[in-house]
Formats: structure tokens, sequence, C-alpha cells
């Protein structure tokens, strides 16, 4: 998983949450799946919260206690590390992990189009993926919005096709899954 800034060309695989230690290390928040790859980046790119970027040298990197302490070249005192706190650690979009077939990043599937294939003959638009949920089961949730927000799992049995050139998601969903959480009628209601 990892956040996306598709249009800049870079995209976010972890932020500095903290200090760490006496000689300019961070500890990090990380948003990979793909922490090894720590050992082979030496370049990564941190975006400030005035939306500045700069490119930092790797040094040396280890887990600790749930984040990922990072040590950058010219980074050496707590002053030079509390400059990084809430920054964006970032690579080029050019750079990010090949993935195995039938898998995507969480990035690409934002603004994707949901379609529900469950009626053949004629398919229905759920809507545009705005976020993507992890920890309420096995598979991630892809909060779709249309005419009304709709919690999709997304898992395999449920896909059909998965279009990322053309911003679609093909799922043939469940009977009443789109029914969940739309008033009752009248009729039901009685």
């Amino acid at each position: 998983m990892a956040v996306g800034d598709s249009e800049g060309g870079y995209i976010t695989i972890a932020r500095v949450a903290k200090t760490q230690g006496r000689h300019g290390e961070v500890a990090a928040d990380l948003y990979t799946d793909f922490p090894e790859k720590f050992a082979e980046r030496k370049r990564l790119f941190a975006l400030g919260k005035d939306d500045s970027r700069r490119e930092l040298q790797v040094e040396d990197h280890w887990p600790h206690k749930g984040w990922m302490v990072l040590k950058f070249a010219g980074i050496d005192s707590i002053d030079d590390a509390e400059l990084l706190i809430g920054s964006e650690l970032q690579i080029p979009l050019a750079e990010r992990t090949e993935l195995e077939e039938g898998t995507a990043f969480v990035s690409d599937l934002i603004g994707c189009t949901v379609w529900d294939f469950a009626n053949q003959d004629s398919p229905t638009e759920v809507g545009v993926v705005k976020d993507v949920q992890f920890g309420a089961g096995t598979a991630p949730t892809l909060v779709v919005t249309g005419k009304m927000e709709h919690l999709v799992p997304y898992a395999e049995q449920f896909l059909r096709k998965l279009d990322l050139p053309a911003k679609r998601i093909e799922m043939q969903l469940p009977e009443g899954l789109l029914d969940l959480g739309t008033p009752l009628k009248t009729d039901e209601k009685k």
C-alpha cells in the first residue's frame, strides 16, 4: 500500500513522525508493503508541509518499535531532524516496486469507476473509488461514491476485471450488497 501523488510523479512511502536519536535519525510511519526495499533505496524525496520537495540520501535504516528509523546524509543533529517531522518521504512513480499479476497499488485504485456485473445483461455503475480501507476483514474495502456511498470488498471472488489504464473495476457483487445502508421503503418498514 502506498499513498499516491500521481500528478506530481511521486508516491509517498513513509511519513516522518519524530526524531529518533542524537545524530539526526528520524522515525517514520511506513505506507509501503515493501519495507525491505529500504536496503536498495539510497534516494528519497522529502515533501515538506509547504509543498517544497528536497532530495535526501539514505545512509542507514532499521526497524524499531513499528517505525522505520532512517539516517540521512547531512542530517546530523536533532535540530536538523526536527525540520523533517511531518514530511512525506517519496519516490518517483517510475521507481515503484513491480507487483504480482492481479495486484494493484492503492493509489492506482483511487479514481477508478466500479461496475457491478451481477446482472450480465445490464451492468450497473456503482461509482468512483474515493478511498481504500484496511482492517475490516481479509480483503480491503473500497469506499465508492456514486448516488450514495458504498463499502465494497475488494475480494478476488468478486473481481471480474481490473483495467487500470481505463480506470475501470468490473465486479460481480453478491445480491443485496449495494442495498446495505439504503433507507427502508414504506412497505418494508411494516
